[in-house]
């Protein structure tokens, strides 16, 4: 192709670059003409390079799953999360943290078919590293790790599982959890006797209403499958789907044994002559004395330690709080022994309130061998614990909130420093300051001359009780004004003696 004469050089395979893009492209370098000036060159090339200023087509939201929490809701969340860790505290638990991501292998194969529902992190430095699906898990790889064989732990942290979301029943793809365990070598039942003491302890302080723990034991579960027919290989198969109970009718769960997992019809029939049986300690009783169980070894030391639980749950005082129900198997493939878990009766019936079913608001269980599976020469420690429903309790309470339309206070300042006289803003950092360094939670307004009528609605809504007014007469006579924002009455208060007043009414509200 001949060349055309004002072409040349850098120019010429500019062009040449050009006609070969694609439409649309953007050529890195301007074809100039010899009538054309440098600065207009330039100015040419860089409208080609700048970059479209269009707002991008995309919805501002949070991710599937996942939410915001507002000031006053994360006032409420702090709330029920101190009275869940105070008793966590009483009971002699010692805080924990563990990473929020774990090596893929660490998490596989130890929730059932709900490892399905673990997110996987994309290989970032020749690692495979999962986001945890619960608190759990990485509890016994602590232990394994560090050959830790007693312990008793709480653990607060966000969990991550890949399922759909369901917010009106306070279910997320990411959400916190607050687990209480016991790790160690004890005595039958007395650890599991406190789990669940603590979970009536944590729900009756929160007062949401009146509940229930069902508890029921999964050696109990296997010997009924093993009477009733069921192969060794289909026990965890079909206790997920007796683990189903709680969503859908015996009708359903029936047919899915039968058509989905492939059991006689007559066996899912005998099975379901158990499963839908509860009651309290009588009906432990009962089945102690059922011929075909009796004979069953896993059925009988299930049985065996229920009772005793029973016992220990009446010593007590909450026996009444108890259900003894058999259709109870908690999915986890993890536990292997006693399991329970608190549903709300009800949630607080008020005239307005809609009803909110939020299902479980609290589980747990005996989980021996987890902490093998991690230990390469396989030494076991027993552990038993119980984990809280943080984000459905919140969300009945929340929707209590909304219903009565309760006012919460985001901040916890005890004293605004207000003034009603111009160019004071030295004076009341200076007192403010002093009002800090006496552990005093203190504010004022970030302006040089505020308004004091704005100052004092500001404490009104913010719900302050107590404002400090400095000003000029006041500097001058050493003393200082407080005011009660509740009564609105003001009283005059020697400067030196302002702190030890102001820590009087606080500790007298």
């Amino acid at each position: 192709m001949p060349q055309l004469g004002f072409l040349h050089g850098r120019a010429w395979a500019a062009l040449l670059g050009q006609l070969r893009r694609p439409p649309g492209a953007v050529c890195i370098g301007a074809v100039r003409s010899h009538s054309q000036g440098p600065e207009v060159a330039e100015a040419t090339l860089a409208s080609q390079l700048k970059p479209h200023k269009e707002k991008p087509n995309f919805i501002l939201k949070t991710p599937k799953g996942t939410r915001d929490f507002s000031p006053q809701q994360m006032v409420v969340r702090e709330k029920i999360l101190d009275m869940v860790v105070s008793c966590f505290k009483r009971h002699g638990a010692k805080r924990l943290d563990t990473p929020a991501f774990e090596l893929k292998e660490m998490l596989t194969e130890r929730y059932g078919e709900d490892s399905g529902l673990i997110y996987d992190l994309k290989d970032q430095g020749g690692e495979l590293l999962s986001l945890r699906y619960d608190l759990t898990v990485p509890f016994a790889r602590y232990l394994a790790m560090n050959k830790v064989k007693k312990m008793k732990r709480y653990h607060v942290g966000k969990v991550w599982r890949r399922e759909s979301p369901t917010i009106v029943q306070g279910r997320y793809r990411e959400f916190c959890q607050c687990d209480f365990d016991i790790a160690g070598h004890f005595d039958p039942m007395i650890p599991d006797a406190e789990c669940v003491k603590i979970m009536c302890e944590i729900l009756s302080g929160l007062q949401l209403g009146d509940f229930l723990i069902k508890v029921n034991d999964r050696r109990l579960l296997d010997g009924i499958f093993a009477v009733c027919g069921v192969p060794e290989s289909k026990f965890h198969a079909i206790c997920s789907s007796v683990d189903k109970l709680d969503k859908m009718s015996w009708k359903d769960v029936r047919h899915e044994m039968v058509a989905k997992r492939g059991l006689a019809p007559e066996v899912a029939d005998r099975i379901g002559d158990y499963v839908q049986c509860h009651g309290g300690v009588s009906l432990v009783e009962d089945m102690l004395q059922d011929p075909e169980l009796s004979r069953n070894k896993q059925a009988l030391e299930g049985l065996g330690d229920l009772k005793l639980l029973f016992d220990y749950l009446t010593l007590f005082g909450i026996a009444e709080k108890i259900s003894f129900d058999l259709s109870l198997a908690r999915g986890l493939d993890y536990y292997t022994g006693v399991i329970y878990e608190a549903v709300l009766l009800q949630t607080p019936a008020q005239a307005g309130e809609e009803p909110l079913n939020v299902g479980s608001v609290a589980a747990g269980g005996r989980y021996d061998g987890l902490v093998g599976m991690f230990d390469p020469k396989g030494h076991t420690v027993p552990c038993v614990g119980l984990s809280i429903g943080v984000e459905r309790i919140f969300s009945i309470v929340e929707q209590r909130m909304k219903t009565f339309g309760e006012k919460i206070r985001t901040t916890e300042t005890q004293v605004f420093v207000a003034t009603p006289q111009k160019n004071f803003l030295r004076e009341r950092l200076k007192l403010i300051a002093e009002l800090w360094d006496a552990g005093i939670k203190a504010e004022l307004m970030y302006k040089n001359n505020p308004k004091l009528l704005t100052q004092l609605h500001y404490s009104e809504d913010m719900g302050i009780p107590l404002v400090v007014i400095i000003g000029e007469q006041e500097l001058k006579e050493g003393f200082i004004k407080l005011r009660s924002v509740a009564s609105r009455e003001e009283v005059a208060i020697k400067r030196e003696n302002l702190v030890a007043e102001i820590q009087k009414r606080l500790s007298e509200s």
